[in-house]
């Protein structure tokens, strides 16, 4: 799992079997500073995130289990908000006015 920035969403009007009624939103992954660490992905959104939210992804198997249904061919779902970030050796601060201050974990496959 690592922490990304939604930055805008996607209109499938044509979907897999399985993905009906799933929303498709755009992905940016983010560093201990919340600065940009990667390029932008679409991810399955498992959780009703919205664009500018600060959340946290899976990739692999596990993106294809955060649906209702499972299985279905999906390599990366948005399954948590981030509401609250703390740092080591630092205090807690709202994600609104400082995102991101962990570090992402590592990120697996990606695409």
């Amino acid at each position: 799992m690592y922490l990304a920035k939604v930055t805008g969403t996607v209109v499938a009007t044509q979907k897999a079997d399985g993905l009906d009624g799933v929303k498709f939103l755009i992905v940016e992954p983010v560093d201990d500073d919340g600065r940009p660490a990667g390029p932008q992905q679409v991810a399955a959104d498992a959780v009703q995130a919205g664009v500018g939210e600060l959340v946290y992804v899976c990739t692999g198997r596990e993106a294809s289990m955060a649906l209702d249904e499972q299985f279905v061919p999906v390599d990366l779902a948005i399954v948590g908000h981030v509401d609250d970030v703390q740092a080591e050796g630092g205090g807690s601060a709202p994600v609104r006015e400082k995102p991101a201050r962990a570090k992402p974990a590592a990120r697996g496959r990606q695409r």
